[in-house]
């Protein structure tokens, strides 16, 4: 993404998610910045544009409402970039598959979510919630994959380098 002078660079997009998500945790009690960040690099080591990698650092902005729509609408970003964000966003009861058809009709936001899959479903951070949240996202995770036609199994993050 070159941003033009009257455009965010990645580094001012990261800058302004890390402050918007900075009092948020994840499920884990960990700072939610570390799933943007993971994200982003997900995007990145799968060949994403800079524009999927803004996506990244904004995907959960408005669903988590750390940013409200209307920020995004007048933010000086890529028209691409707006969309694949409000696509990854998850409106409140709106079935999963609704969702996934919004996203495979997104140009670039099936990669955004993928990285976000990925780094859900890592064992690793699935492993301290306790049993029953662990099988639910498990099982949560695992459908929308099926939806989105992600159905082949992902290694780690750190394995894909």
């Amino acid at each position: 993404m070159t941003a033009s002078p009257a455009q965010l660079t990645l580094a001012e997009i990261e800058a302004i998610a890390r402050e918007a998500h900075a009092a948020q945790r994840d499920k884990a009690g960990r700072p939610y910045a570390e799933h943007l960040a993971a994200v982003a690099e997900g995007v990145r080591v799968r060949g994403g544009s800079d524009e999927q990698i803004a996506a990244a650092w904004l995907h959960d902005a408005v669903e988590d409402d750390a940013l409200p729509e209307g920020w995004l609408a007048g933010a000086a970003l890529p028209p691409q970039v707006k969309d694949m964000v409000l696509a990854v966003t998850k409106r409140d009861g709106e079935d999963l598959p609704a969702y996934a058809r919004r996203i495979l009709a997104t140009p670039g936001a099936l990669l955004v979510k993928e990285a976000d899959l990925a780094h859900n479903a890592d064992p690793a951070r699935l492993a301290v919630l306790d049993p029953a949240t662990r099988t639910r996202l498990t099982e949560k995770y695992a459908l929308v994959r099926g939806l989105l036609g992600l159905t082949a199994p992902q290694p780690p993050m750190e394995q894909r380098d």
